[in-house]
């Protein structure tokens, strides 16, 4: 039995995210991945068995890079705002210099192919986030609403603007997102 090959995998894995944010993720077949990734079809196959299982594993790679993103700096005794933003300015980072991840990631949520198991698997890697939300509601710095409506809502203060500065290929100044930033605060805060 021949070994498994690392480089091979990884370049799985990179084909995969250049074509999911080129064609979407329900778009891509097997074949399609192998091309991109200059290797045979069969030979995708000897390292899955098929899209579902080849996703699920990207998928909880780039969660575990993306949580360890996320809370870079962070410590919890931070002050809630210093502690939100800092996680905030993390989210935003991750999003502009891992896109193709970030795009595959949402892409994921919203469909078929992520098992129950896996995205209960990476819930638990997010549990600094929901805690740092409750925390912000119990000190009634922010509101009082469901945590992941908060969450969604925070998300959404980067994602379009993300998309729009990386398919527009400009820059984000650092005024334009302390200005996010304010815009976001003043939405949540009580």
């Amino acid at each position: 039995m021949k070994p498994r090959d690392d480089k091979k995998i990884d370049g799985i894995y990179k084909a995969t995210l250049r074509l999911v944010e080129a064609k979407g993720l329900a778009g891509i077949t097997m074949n399609e991945i192998a091309k991109e990734a200059n290797i045979a079809t069969g030979t995708l196959y000897i390292y899955f068995k098929n899209k579902n299982e080849l996703i699920n594993a990207l998928f909880m790679i780039c969660r575990n890079r993306s949580a360890a993103v996320y809370f870079k700096n962070y410590d919890p005794s931070m002050s809630f705002k210093t502690g939100f933003k800092t996680i905030w300015l993390n989210l935003l980072n991750y999003r502009v210099k891992k896109f193709e991840e970030a795009v595959f990631i949402d892409q994921c949520y919203h469909s078929p192919f992520i098992t129950e198991t896996t995205k209960e698997l990476t819930k638990k890697l997010f549990i600094p986030l929901f805690s740092l939300i409750e925390s912000g509601k119990k000190q009634k710095l922010i509101k009082n609403s469901d945590t992941l409506l908060l969450l969604t809502f925070m998300a959404g203060s980067f994602n379009e603007t993300v998309k729009h500065a990386h398919y527009s290929n400009k820059k984000l100044s650092k005024q334009t997102i302390e200005q996010m930033f304010l815009m976001c605060w003043d939405g949540l805060k009580a």
